[in-house]
């Protein structure tokens, strides 16, 4: 009978459904931010448990809109939600989530793209690199024209340390597109892998948690949305810049459907094209008539290393882009063609 009493979890006091607040606050997904609503709090669950363990856990959710994801994040038992959310249509809405949470949610009216997360959780919870991963989550259903810039940026701010990831090894739960999600998780070989594929996988460990069909959403977009985990990586699978890697990345699947040896020649200036492209595969070791989806990140990290070693022996190297040369050749055709004509009517 000393059966000992569990602690009360938060609980969420009785609040409109997510479809009565958008009727409330008169609010309508706008297709230009590619606005779409999760009404179904089951699925909004399922989410938060994906993320992990939030118990006492210092939260931020990008684009809360209407606020779905938000109550099941507050019904986790968090210790404290920041909510970054750019259209100013939603924050009456999350105030009155607030309000049913008395100090538990931050709102900032802002953009997640420019908004300084290195300040924005309490400065103890930072952890080493090498630790743990700390107690705070980053959890979004992003809009699918901010997902692919948003998580790019953040895979640079794992490369640096820096920004959220100041703090540490900060998990994420993010959605995505489903074709984007797939880009993120396809392994070595399959039609999906792509440039996403090895920027993504060479940092982090990252889990494709599932699907959610389009239906669920209102309104109801042309294709079904991804749940996708990242943590990041205590050592990187890559040991360079982010900068020098996705060039050499964003170059190799300039041609995805050609031999890989193609986009690697676009590294070089044409004048020494073909014989620093072969220098380049023949020290790294790569077999120039793979295919882009066939390089691993092993492969990468050898092209990455050699093309490392090259620039250092030509400052000038990294600073050259294919596209800058293609622009000036062809503006001197075009000035060329331009003489001609004008000698012809002499």
């Amino acid at each position: 009978m000393a059966a000992s009493r569990q602690v009360a979890t938060f609980r969420l006091p009785p609040l409109p459904t997510i479809g009565e607040i958008i009727k409330l606050f008169k609010l309508r997904a706008v297709k230009q931010l590619s606005q779409n609503f999760l009404l179904d709090l089951r699925l909004s669950d399922k989410i938060v448990r994906n993320s992990g363990n939030l118990k006492d856990a210092h939260v931020c959710e990008v684009g809360p809109g209407p606020g779905a994801i938000t109550r099941s994040i507050l019904n986790a038992g968090v210790a404290e939600l920041l909510l970054v959310e750019k259209d100013p249509r939603f924050i009456p809405g999350l105030q009155m989530l607030s309000d049913a949470a008395p100090g538990k949610v931050r709102i900032v009216h802002g953009d997640i793209l420019t908004y300084k997360l290195e300040k924005a959780f309490p400065q103890h919870l930072k952890k080493k690199w090498g630790d743990d991963p700390p107690n705070i989550h980053i959890i979004g259903n992003l809009p699918f024209s901010v997902s692919t810039p948003l998580i790019i940026k953040w895979l640079e701010n794992i490369s640096e340390r820096n920004g959220p990831f100041s703090y540490g090894r900060i998990p994420m739960t993010l959605t995505f597109q489903k074709e984007v999600g797939e880009r993120l998780t396809a392994s070595t070989g399959t039609r999906q892998r792509s440039r996403l594929s090895i920027m993504a996988q060479y940092l982090c460990t990252v889990h494709n948690c599932f699907t959610i069909p389009g239906q669920a959403f209102v309104p109801k977009p042309e294709v079904d949305v991804t749940i996708v985990h990242f943590t990041p990586l205590v050592k990187p699978k890559i040991e360079q810049p982010f900068k020098l890697i996705e060039k050499v990345v964003q170059s190799v699947f300039q041609f995805r459907r050609k031999y890989c040896h193609q986009g690697v020649r676009i590294l070089f200036p044409e004048a020494e094209r073909l014989k620093k492209a072969e220098q380049m595969l023949m020290l790294a070791d790569v077999d120039p008539t793979l295919r882009p989806t066939q390089l691993s990140v092993f492969h990468f990290k050898n092209l990455c290393d050699v093309y490392r070693k090259m620039c250092d022996e030509d400052p000038k190297l990294f600073a050259y882009n294919y596209r800058d040369e293609l622009k000036q050749k062809k503006n001197r055709n075009k000035s060329n063609l331009e003489r001609t004509e004008d000698n012809s009517l002499l």
